[in-house]
């Protein structure tokens, strides 16, 4: 590998799994070229060549191809000496903070981020609102009691970590989506946070914050494009 690595990121800056990427490669300060790809268009050949699947994001790093956001980010994370964003191995204490994490994003994914597409794709608003209303109860039940310590950020610490690295963009759209126009997501998604989890509330408000996180976000453009998602949900039904 090169000491300046040659990198190029292929996305869609209102992917929330492509946006994990750009929050990892601001943190870490690398360089990258951006190429965008158009959801409203077919692949290229030449994308599908590099990714079968036609997802984003993409990472070309040195000439070598890396998919999935989770995989990218924790491998940008490990291709530099120093990072605050996860501890090295190679000791206990950075090993128990290193699994503490991964069951934090496990955790976050599976039992509550599960509601995000649910609730857009439900069949009816009430649908959706009873979803919004499963989220809150989930971050409650099962993430809440997981930032105790969070000071502003996971386990205390005063920079971001991975696991707001691949957590910080659906957090975003989450508590951002209710407030637009014709909401793809329902407002009974935050309802009561700042008493029922008070340590995620303030967690979720200091990640939205950082510059890393909200840099490339529009609010709008993302909200309209999970209006269009949710309309072709019930069009199908």
């Amino acid at each position: 590998m090169s000491a300046t690595p040659s990198i190029k990121l292929y996305t869609n800056r209102n992917c929330p799994w492509a946006h994990r990427t750009h929050i990892a490669l601001a943190e870490l300060g690398l360089q990258f070229d951006e190429e965008r790809i158009d959801y409203s268009k077919p692949r290229t050949p030449e994308y599908l060549k590099i990714n079968p699947r036609g997802q984003v994001p993409t990472l070309i790093y040195d000439g070598h191809v890396i998919r999935e956001s989770a995989i990218i980010a924790q491998f940008l994370a490990d291709s530099v000496e120093i990072t605050h964003l996860i501890p090295r191995t190679g000791d206990a204490q950075g090993a128990l903070m290193r699994q503490r994490i991964a069951s934090f994003v496990e955790t976050y994914f599976s039992k509550a981020n599960t509601y995000y597409y649910a609730a857009i794709e439900a069949k009816t608003d009430g649908d959706a609102g009873d979803l919004g209303k499963r989220y809150v109860n989930a971050v409650v039940r099962e993430v809440e009691p997981l930032l105790q310590d969070a000071s502003p950020f996971f386990g205390g610490s005063d920079k971001l970590t991975m696991a707001e690295v691949l957590t910080a963009s659906f957090i975003l759209r989450i508590f951002t989506f209710p407030h637009t126009e014709n909401p793809p997501l329902p407002i009974t998604m935050l309802a009561d946070f700042d008493t029922k989890a008070p340590k995620f509330y303030a967690w979720a408000l200091a990640v939205m914050k950082h510059p890393s996180v909200n840099s490339i976000y529009d609010r709008n453009d993302c909200a309209a494009e999970m209006r269009d998602r949710r309309a072709k949900a019930r069009a199908s039904l």
